[in-house]
């Protein structure tokens, strides 16, 4: 059906930038594509998943959780399926793992910021970012 597959994490020193990857795949997705909205989450251990920012595929219209913006930048590539989340001058407390996750409905409803709206998720990638 649809399948997520983040990449791009690792040990990045502080103020350094880094790029993750989402790469999105299946038939169900390469057919509804224009439909659906992504969504990037964090989670550091023990705390709850926090929204990030998403994207609407259709347009690329993005919105960002008001606790990062102006620090990430959320971007697609229609070519190759791919959304990225490229963060600059990172700090130890992005320290965490980062998911990439998609909503069926996202252009018709909007980008969500709640998890449970997001159908498909991926494995996660894990940040980490040494002072």
């Amino acid at each position: 059906q649809v399948q997520l597959v983040e990449s791009g994490g690792g040990l990045v020193q502080a103020g350094g930038s880094l790029r993750l990857s989402c790469a999105a795949s299946g038939r169900t997705f390469n057919r509804f594509v224009m439909g659906y909205a992504m969504g990037w989450f964090r989670q550091a251990p023990g705390k709850e998943r926090e929204f990030v920012g998403g994207i609407i595929w259709r347009g690329g219209s993005t919105y960002y959780a008001d606790s990062v913006k102006g620090r990430f930048t959320i971007s697609r590539d229609n070519a190759n399926n791919t959304v990225y989340l490229q963060r600059n001058s990172r700090r130890p407390e992005d320290t965490t793992v980062y998911y990439c996750a998609a909503d069926t409905w996202g252009a018709a409803r909007g980008i969500s910021t709640e998890s449970t709206r997001y159908d498909y998720w991926g494995q996660g990638t894990q940040v980490t970012v040494s002072s």
